[in-house]
């Protein structure tokens, strides 16, 4: 059921872990269903010994797409209007990430009851790894 005016307050902060133990084979799956094959995602002699970081990390749209997830399960299919962000930091495989979206406002336009929000995804050591806003068309 899609969510309602009603049932929102500003202020409020809808929370969601939105993965649990990030694996290697899940940013690979992402890197073939994105076709996005960089090697700093893929391979790891190359993201350890070429490129000096400590191991592969997650594309950012992986992280951008899992963080989406969370806000049309709360606010229901196809009502996501409007979603943007900055990727803040690296996601590492074993992270574990949480997003939360606060309802910063609500208001009518041509009819249409749009929620706005603020969102933010963070990681196991509470950092934050993706930043951004949302508007989503309420009931």
């Amino acid at each position: 059921m899609p969510l309602s005016a009603t049932q929102l307050t500003i202020g409020a902060v809808h929370r969601s872990v939105v993965v649990d133990n990030l694996t290697r084979t899940q940013i690979v799956q992402y890197a073939g269903a994105s076709g996005d094959y960089n090697p700093l995602h893929t391979d790891e002699v190359f993201a350890t010994q070429v490129a000096g970081y400590p191991s592969v990390f997650a594309h950012g749209m992986l992280t951008m797409g899992m963080t989406a997830r969370m806000l049309t399960d709360y606010v229901g299919d196809g009502r996501l209007v409007r979603f943007g962000g900055r990727f803040t930091s690296q996601v590492w495989p074993g992270d574990t990430l949480s997003a939360a979206a606060t309802l910063v406002s609500l208001d009518d336009h041509d009819g249409v009851t749009l929620a706005h929000f603020d969102v933010e995804t963070s990681n196991q050591h509470a950092v934050v790894v993706f930043r951004g806003t949302a508007v989503a068309r309420v009931d």
